[in-house]
């Protein structure tokens, strides 16, 4: 009894504490993403999908989420842009030998069942027959990405579909972030990313790195790999929706003497349909003209060289040394987030591999002192770390390390070295803060307003004094439901009040006493048990939880709640 009484205490306790939060969830687990229960959602395909199956190319649907809602002035560098990624030069001039076809490599490497008969299966099939110009799309994202990809499944011995699962997790798309904070072609969470060495920083996300995510990705395969006994569906499915949740299924199956392969598990719907997609690729791929596809040529040769820096490096100065267009380096390079490499690292580039030799001797021709533009700033009176980072576009934590400082504390007179861009902000159009600027500036339903964020903010908060979806305003921003609110960040809101006004904020959160609560599942717990429990909304619930209603909850699972605590038991 005292067992099944425990959550709500801690939720009381808390309460009476005065803690803002009793969340216990993820964020505060060191847990093995191996033994996760937690399912990745991931970007997906759907968006490529729409547009190809609309023949819509509108920014709305086509340019999304690379380019969407471009600023005018920006249109046509960030159309010039995705179509880069979408249709990379893929065959030289000065390249007239036979060389073996990338298809042929891959086949080489399949090891999945491809002959399955699984009405999963058979409806992705008819899908991808009924549309080749996906897999035109998707072959020509993959063609920079491919031959790497395919190389590092080779060295571990892993099976070549492995390579085409970054079409079901972001349809190769490298700025691809999802609703559930996943990043990059494999599309990392933080944690996970995190537990694998993906770092995040100011300058850079380890998840987005071509050579960083996809070691992590096939090494999380491999291990997956070996704790199913060598099941690579069930490898797949673990990969989706964690390792504890696909070997729950299994004992589940087990205790009803039912078979525990993966097409007998009861999984979640996102990842019963993960594996079919990745085997009907395959068989696409396997064996082309018996669906009526045509393949676009590919051929086995590497698109980049990996190319040492030494240090920092500004990328239009890295575009002008290596002969290509700065958007070029950042399709290669999505995980440098601002105008230049990390100071900290990793000291490399990926670069076209005709450019690589030419960038070598052009940088070495470069003095490390001046790969990156600095300017010298005199501390005035009311500066502090803070306004003079916002004034540059960086950070304190940045200012601190550059200038060697111990702590924030500046005195008036003092010269600052701030790193500062070689071009004009324009010249960056793929950075990160340039792609939020499109997007943020997109016309959307209801009356546009900005919004600083406060101390204490939550997207919950912001969402109701708005009468908009959490989800709206996180994906309005280029965030996820998930993502910390720093104070004195700018938001777009598209509210729907009639008359709009911030102001008005602060009386509604006087009256409503919120806090963000942690709540673990128990036995015979639903939704609308919960949701009438804490005087809250079952759609709001699976909002802020990532929960497909049609799914039940399981005993144990942690959600997080925002509860107005007047109205709580």
């Amino acid at each position: 009894m005292l067992v099944k009484r425990l959550p709500l205490l801690l939720f009381f306790g808390a309460l009476v504490g005065g803690c803002s939060s009793l969340y216990l969830a993820a964020e505060t687990t060191s847990e093995s993403p191996l033994d996760s229960d937690e399912v990745t959602l991931a970007t997906g395909d759907e968006g490529l999908k729409k547009s190809v199956a609309t023949g819509e190319d509108s920014d709305a649907v086509r340019n999304e989420p690379l380019d969407d809602a471009i600023a005018p002035e920006l249109k046509a560098a960030a159309r010039e842009a995705r179509e880069k990624l979408d249709n990379p030069e893929k065959k030289r001039a000065d390249d007239t030998s036979e060389q073996t076809d990338m298809w042929d490599r891959l086949r080489a490497g399949f090891a999945l069942d491809h002959e399955v008969d699984n009405k999963r299966v058979r409806d992705q099939l008819e899908w991808y027959a009924s549309h080749p110009g996906y897999i035109n799309r998707v072959v020509e994202r993959g063609s920079r990405y491919l031959h790497y990809i395919v190389n590092e499944t080779e060295k571990r011995d892993l099976p070549a579909e492995f390579a085409l699962l970054p079409i079901v997790e972001s349809a190769f798309d490298p700025f691809a972030y999802s609703h559930g904070r996943a990043a990059g072609l494999w599309q990392f969470i933080p944690s996970t990313g995190k537990y694998f060495g993906l770092t995040q920083s100011w300058w850079h996300d380890d998840r987005r790195d071509l050579v960083a995510a996809t070691d992590a990705a096939l090494t999380y395969l491999d291990r997956l790999t070996n704790r199913f006994d060598g099941d690579y569906t069930l490898a797949l499915a673990a990969y989706n929706s964690g390792g504890g949740t696909v070997s729950i299924a299994m004992r589940r199956n087990r205790k009803s003497n039912k078979p525990q392969d993966f097409w007998s598990l009861q999984l979640p719907r996102e990842t019963r349909h993960y594996v079919p997609k990745l085997i009907a690729l395959a068989k696409i791929f396997d064996d082309p003209q018996a669906y009526g596809i045509e393949l676009p040529s590919l051929k086995n040769e590497p698109y980049f060289d990996v190319v040492d820096t030494g240090g920092q490096l500004d990328l239009a100065q890295a575009a002008e040394l290596a002969g290509v267009d700065i958007d070029e380096i950042y399709l290669l390079n999505p995980s440098y987030i601002r105008w230049a490499t990390s100071p900290e690292g990793p000291h490399r580039l990926l670069v076209p591999h005709q450019n690589a030799e030419p960038f070598r001797a052009a940088l070495a021709e470069i003095p490390e002192g001046k790969r990156v533009s600095w300017q010298n700033y005199m501390v005035k009176s009311g500066d502090s770390l803070n306004t003079i980072s916002r004034k540059f576009s960086t950070t304190p934590a940045v200012l601190q390390q550059v200038n060697n400082l111990n702590s924030d504390l500046i005195r008036i007179g003092q010269r600052l070295m701030i790193p500062s861009a070689s071009k004009s902000s324009e010249a960056y159009v793929l950075s990160a803060s340039k792609r939020l600027e499109r997007k943020q500036a997109k016309k959307r339903d209801g009356n546009k307003l900005r919004y600083t964020v406060r101390r204490g903010d939550t997207f919950w908060d912001i969402a109701r004094e708005h009468r908009v979806g959490v989800r709206q305003v996180a994906a309005w921003n280029g965030m996820a439901p998930g993502d910390p609110l720093i104070p004195g960040k700018k938001l777009v809101i598209w509210s729907k009040t009639a008359q709009p006004t911030l102001a008005s904020a602060d009386s509604t959160r006087g009256k409503a006493m919120v806090r963000k609560v942690g709540y673990r599942v128990r036995k015979g717990d639903s939704l609308a048990r919960i949701a009438s429990r804490f005087s809250v909304n079952v759609r709001d619930i699976a909002s802020w939880n990532d929960l497909n209603t049609a799914r039940y909850l399981q005993p144990g699972q942690s959600l997080v709640l925002y509860v107005d605590i007047r109205n709580s038991p």
